[in-house]
């Protein structure tokens, strides 16, 4: 059975307990485009939130890359003289 076939069949149910909760005068919302509206606000509800999960991650990107880079920086301004030292006692020996 492929897709479009399940989809039409499940669509029919839909229709058919729409029909039959609308005759029993408990609701006439239960119907194939309402459920599709649903489905469309949610996809778009999704994509929102994945949006700003990447926004998040990038931003924490940023800031670890901003703070490794004063690390390195920090560190340099410590190890190059001590670097510096150790090259000059080596070459007076």
């Amino acid at each position: 059975m492929n897709s479009r076939t399940l989809l039409d069949l499940a669509l029919q149910g839909v229709d058919n307990l729409g029909f039959q909760l609308d005759s029993m005068g408990i609701t006439s919302r239960v119907n194939r485009h309402n459920i599709a509206a649903f489905l469309m606000a949610e996809q778009k509800h999704l994509e929102g939130e994945w949006d700003s999960l990447q926004a998040k991650m990038a931003c924490g990107r940023i800031r670890f890359e901003h703070l490794t880079q004063q690390a390195e920086d920090r560190a340099g301004f410590i190890v190059t003289p001590l670097l510096n030292r150790i090259y000059r006692a080596r070459a007076s020996q």
